[in-house]
């Protein structure tokens, strides 16, 4: 049987109830493709849903403000998908009258949608048949032709692509894209895939030469760096904090945060009162101190490892305009900070 035809039957059978597989609308789909990037759909399902219900059409989503939509991304991670979506949602609303592009090259063309995204989109919504290449496709596809080219490559990637390509389902595009997904993501998965009851094992490559476990093959990565973040929890006496927002460019920019002190090493109990950096922010104001956490919260980003602990600083007067403590839990948080308040109990 052809692979393609093997593959949408399984797809028929085993393929999960999502809401966004009950339509066809852009808008739908593209929030769920946007939000299921580096996400898993058990954790991402609740997010759809949450965006589907406070933004029902793409004029919603536009005229939505940025915390706003920050902040019920929250817990999802690089945030720049939020803030891609958000500017994509104002150019369609604002330029294209609501109306979403409907090609390929078209939809391309939008704020934070790649190859994939706007390859999934074309053939589901419009159908066009344009290759999917996600994680997902290249395990399936690596297994099951022998393909030991890194899929992080220049060379993978295109290599890769050639191949999808030429197995799609002209007829059919957006439902062979889905079931090649699907089969990646609950069949085989990257550890421990069940290759007994796979419909492929009489012809899967990986399979029949004991390759499962060493395909696909990628790249090292590259070098992950060690920072040490210090954050002021500031609790002034008449209960004011200090909330800042991040204006610089990267993943959390424009969420808030505590005032943030980074240093080229751990500071201690007993080093922390007289670092030049505390005493620089601080200046003359009086101050008493306690660390929360004693050992040292390690948050995992892709390119860095940010060693991290919480300091709650007491004074009688902020050293600017800081806000009542009951409003923290309000703006939009990356997940470490989001965690802390939640462990500290800021809202008492």
């Amino acid at each position: 049987m052809h692979f393609k035809t093997r593959l949408t039957n399984w797809y028929s059978i085993y393929k999960r109830n999502l809401p966004w597989r009950h339509t066809k609308n852009p808008y739908y789909v593209w929030l769920s493709e946007i939000i299921m990037q580096q996400t898993q759909v058990k954790q991402g399902l609740p997010y759809y849903e949450a965006f589907v219900s406070s933004f029902p059409t793409v004029f919603d989503l536009a005229n939505a403000h940025e915390e706003d939509v920050l902040k019920l991304w929250q817990g999802l991670g690089y945030y720049s998908r939020a803030r891609n979506l958000h500017a994509s949602a104002k150019h369609i609303a604002a330029d294209r009258n609501g109306e979403f592009p409907n090609t390929y090259s078209e939809i391309i063309k939008l704020k934070g949608v790649g190859d994939y995204t706007a390859s999934a989109l074309a053939s589901i919504c419009f159908h066009e048949p344009t290759a999917v290449v996600d994680g997902n496709v290249y395990r399936v596809l690596s297994r099951y032709f022998g393909i030991k080219t890194p899929i992080n490559s220049t060379e993978g990637i295109k290599e890769f692509k050639k191949l999808a390509t030429t197995l799609i389902d002209h007829e059919h595009p957006g439902d062979y894209n889905q079931a090649l997904m699907e089969f990646g993501a609950i069949q085989c998965k990257p550890k421990n895939p069940d290759c007994t009851v796979c419909p492929f094992n009489t012809s899967c490559v990986a399979l029949q030469n004991d390759l499962v476990d060493q395909l696909p093959v990628k790249l090292q990565k590259t070098k992950v760096t060690k920072k040490h973040f210090n954050f002021l929890v500031l609790m002034s006496s008449n209960g004011r904090t200090l909330f800042e927002k991040r204006t610089k460019k990267g993943i959390w920019q424009n969420l808030y945060q505590f005032p943030l002190i980074e240093t080229k090493g751990e500071l201690t109990a007993d080093t922390f009162k007289n670092n030049p950096q505390i005493e620089a922010y601080f200046k003359a104001l009086p101050f008493e101190y306690s660390l929360f956490n004693s050992k040292q919260l390690v948050h995992k980003l892709s390119h860095q490892h940010l060693y991290t602990k919480f300091w709650i600083i007491e004074v009688d007067t902020l050293p600017k305009e800081g806000i009542p403590i009951s409003e923290v839990k309000s703006f939009p948080t990356s997940i470490l900070i989001s965690n802390f308040i939640d462990a500290f109990n800021f809202s008492s």
